[in-house]
């Protein structure tokens, strides 16, 4: 019997509400993938969107050597729910997470892939406050403050290394099967499961590096100021929780 070659990368998209715009998304994941000669599969997954997310993602045409899977559910339940689902269908040797709008080119994703692949670490994230990384476009004032209020609240509460200087950003790369262990394990449903993950993986010994991107910021954000702050609280608390044993 001949064993199934497994794939190169697997790259799962988390959205919400993006009917305009995760066509384009899942086009450049697929150009990338040709154009860098590595086998891939696409994962979107619509957390229960309104708007027709789902079905904009099902009809982009794609080269046939390229699976694309699109998973939906009825209700919306959080991004970090949307990124652990996705994690759990994937296959490949590497994984990643990208958020829609394509604010981080997939070619700077070689850099973490060269990482994992050299065995400098068993997870890589992508970074805006590193000095190599090119911002082209900055968030609004408002995000740069709650963003920096965060990092404050989660480094005091949860002693995340100085480090790890962008523990946010949308542009993640893992071990496959480091992925699937810890994303199996993740109970966040929202904006905290990225901190979760990087504790769990800590706990377990898996190491991580960062490495610089290329960011424009996007506008049309689906993050709510308004309505996160009690989420992060109550997520938090739940996380503490859950890796204390109690």
């Amino acid at each position: 019997m001949r064993e199934t070659k497994q794939m190169d990368l697997s790259i799962v998209m988390p959205a919400l509400e993006e009917s305009k715009k995760i066509g384009r998304d899942i086009e450049a994941a697929a150009e990338f993938l040709k154009g860098s000669g590595l086998e891939g599969e696409i994962i979107v997954v619509d957390d229960g969107s309104k708007d027709d997310t789902c079905g904009a993602a099902r009809r982009v045409e794609i080269p046939s050597g390229i699976p694309l899977k699109v998973i939906r559910y009825g209700i919306h339940r959080g991004k970090g729910y949307a990124v652990c689902e996705g994690m759990k269908q994937t296959s490949g040797e590497y994984v990643m997470f990208a958020d829609s709008g394509c604010c981080v080119p997939y070619e700077n994703s070689l850099r973490g892939l060269t990482m994992l692949k050299e065995d400098v670490c068993d997870i890589a994230h992508g970074s805006r406050k590193l000095l190599a990384s090119d911002i082209r476009e900055k968030q609004p004032w408002c995000r740069r403050i709650c963003a920096g209020l965060f990092k404050w609240l989660i480094n005091k509460v949860l002693q995340i290394p100085p480090e790890l200087t962008d523990t946010q950003c949308g542009f993640k790369i893992y071990r496959g099967d480091v992925a699937r262990e810890l994303y199996n394990e993740c109970i966040s449903d929202g904006f905290m499961f990225d901190v979760e993950i990087i504790l769990r993986a800590q706990k377990q010994g898996y190491r991580i590096k960062e490495f610089p991107i290329e960011w424009t910021c996007d506008r049309d954000s689906r993050l709510s100021l308004l309505r996160t702050p009690e989420h992060v609280l109550a997520e938090l608390r739940a996380v503490k929780r859950s890796l204390s044993g109690k």
